[in-house]
């Protein structure tokens, strides 16, 4: 249990992400730690050595440090990247899916259009074939209780 003096704790990050500090602190700050005491102690050593071996020592040293420095936020950076890459392919697969859905969707009322259209046809061919028809009467249709034709309308 905290005493009285310590202070609350701060919120922390989720579980898996970068910016979770271990329990030494901040990984970045533990890193750049380690680089500087490891720099400072080979110039140290390399200090006491005459002619070529310290400026090579101490190139090496930055190089290799600012390697691991960069190293750490090129994986930071690549993860950043995986997670937009992904975030945008699943908003891809949904925007697909709802446009196959409107394409099947169109495609059924186009088709349920052309049907009422070739029924239409069908339907004014055959009125027009029964007009034809000799002894067609469409008053004794009406007398026998059958719906009025549309033809039938007209000539009234």
């Amino acid at each position: 249990m905290p005493g009285p003096r310590s202070p609350p704790p701060a919120p922390s990050p989720s579980p898996g992400s970068p910016d979770t500090p271990t329990r030494a602190g901040d990984s970045t700050i533990a890193g750049t730690a380690f680089a500087a005491s490891g720099a400072l102690a080979f110039a140290g050593v390399a200090g006491y050595a005459d002619g070529l071996p310290l400026p090579l020592l101490l190139w090496s040293v930055a190089t290799a440090g600012a390697y691991g420095l960069a190293a750490r936020y090129w994986r930071k950076d690549r993860r950043e990247t995986v997670a937009y890459e992904r975030h945008v392919s699943d908003r891809r697969e949904e925007r697909a899916h709802l446009e196959r859905v409107e394409t099947l969707r169109a495609s059924t009322q186009i088709e349920v259009a052309r049907t009422g259209a070739a029924y239409t046809e069908q339907l004014a061919q055959a009125l027009v074939t029964r007009a034809a028809l000799p002894g067609f009467d469409p008053k004794a249709l009406g007398a026998a209780g059958l719906p009025e034709l549309p033809a039938a309308r007209e000539e009234r």
